[in-house]
């Protein structure tokens, strides 16, 4: 996948970024865990069991805060995701008032989607009936890797048999829709255990695989070790022969590759598994794609609740304080937990927005590109589809080979 890249040219003048209308959801952020694996740079702690009830009740009461704030009439809530840390670390219960407040707070659209994240050794039949009674519509698994091997040197508590078994109690339990999100480039993977791995998910019939290339953030188990010399980061050629197979496996079993590290069927459950014979082009967001995570790609609205949760109204960005303590107190004196927020100028918009954009199948139109005061057919574009880079038409969409050298690609053409 390796490609030259034009020279950049000076980007002309900037105009009004694209934010969605359409879109309104509502994350939510529950960072306990039961240990801390070694990639991982989020806002999660462990231990902490006696704060887990006491934190779930105080998100349910900076809902109500935010709620209030939105006036009397509020937007319809498209989608809800809570994430983590591991949310199924809270009780099932809790979970479900948790989402019945949120329900009773706000309007959600028909059909909104709701996901929750979980990792396997935290589901059994409780909590998989728990979140179905909920009305949770989509589970995001942390399955990370199908070889036990490189489970256990990403830090990992379970095994490749317990996600088989985390998905068949969550199936039983009749939820709608799963994810599994996957890691390439671990320390002890090779091409066949790779290949391997995504043959052993796809086997589990999910809605929607996510992979993504290890990243080894200074503040990690993984970062010390690369700074002390004692592990090599994943080569570049390494990471991009393994995104090339995920992009041929996915592909022949009928999952749509609609954005960077995202691949989902499209119809109802159960369909599109087929294999396909060749490596269509998809120009369009599957049916089973994560409504959520497409909120930001579109530059829509969100809230953010919890421990470290970011929201955006459209032109401002604001975060949460990080610590569980610091989260709590704030709830408890009836305010906010804000710690900071950011207004986006219009530089930084524009290049939010080209970024955003790009990373989905849809792209931008020629209109789209050019109200961020990009030429479609100018010389960079035509220099970047030369390159393989991106695709022919009249807007601008990343190819595969794209897809994989996102960021430098956005680079070149902002």
């Amino acid at each position: 996948m390796t490609a030259v890249l034009p020279t950049p040219t000076p980007a002309p003048p900037l105009a009004a970024p694209l934010v969605d209308p359409n879109l309104f959801g509502i994350y939510l952020h529950v960072p306990f865990c039961l240990t801390r694996c070694h990639y991982c740079d989020f806002v999660t702690y462990t231990g902490m069991e006696g704060l887990r009830r006491p934190y779930a009740a105080a998100l349910g009461e900076e809902a109500a805060m935010v709620a209030a704030g939105l006036g009397p009439e509020p937007p319809e809530v498209t989608s809800v995701f809570v994430g983590g840390g591991t949310p199924t670390l809270l009780p099932a219960g809790d979970l479900g008032h948790l989402l019945g407040r949120l329900r009773e707070l706000l309007p959600f659209a028909l059909g909104a989607e709701v996901t929750v994240e979980a990792n396997p050794e935290t589901v059994d039949a409780a909590m998989a009936e728990g979140l179905a009674a909920a009305g949770v519509t989509r589970v995001s698994m942390g399955a990370q890797s199908f070889d036990d091997r490189v489970l256990a040197a990403l830090g990992r508590v379970h095994d490749a048999d317990r996600v088989a078994t985390a998905v068949a109690t969550l199936r039983a339990a009749g939820i709608p829709a799963l994810n599994l999100d996957l890691i390439y480039g671990g320390p002890g993977e090779d091409a066949g255990s790779w290949a391997a791995t995504l043959e052993a998910a796809l086997a589990l019939g999910p809605e929607h695989l996510s992979a993504y290339a290890l990243t080894v953030e200074p503040a990690t188990k993984f970062g010390r070790l690369v700074a002390a010399g004692q592990m090599a980061e994943p080569g570049e050629d390494d990471l991009a022969d393994r995104y090339d197979t995920a992009c041929q496996v996915l592909a022949a079993a009928g999952h749509h590759h609609y954005e960077v590290s995202n691949w989902a069927r499209d119809g109802a459950a159960g369909a599109g598994t087929g294999p396909s014979p060749t490596r269509r082009p998809v120009t369009r967001i599957p049916a089973h794609a994560s409504r959520h995570n497409l909120t930001y790609w579109r530059r829509g609205r969100y809230l953010g609740l919890g421990a470290g949760a970011h929201e955006f109204d459209g032109a401002t960005r604001r975060w949460n304080v990080n610590g569980v303590p610091a989260y709590l107190a704030a709830i408890r004196g009836h305010r906010r937990p804000t710690s900071g927020e950011e207004r986006l100028d219009a530089g930084q918009a524009r290049f939010e927005a080209l970024a955003l954009r790009l990373r989905t199948v849809e792209g931008l139109d020629p209109g789209e590109a050019r109200s961020l005061g990009l030429d479609p057919a100018g010389t960079q574009a035509q220099e970047l589809r030369r390159a393989g880079l991106l695709a022919p038409g009249p807007g601008l969409t990343l190819t595969e080979k794209g897809m994989f050298l996102h960021g430098e690609v956005v680079a070149r053409l902002a």
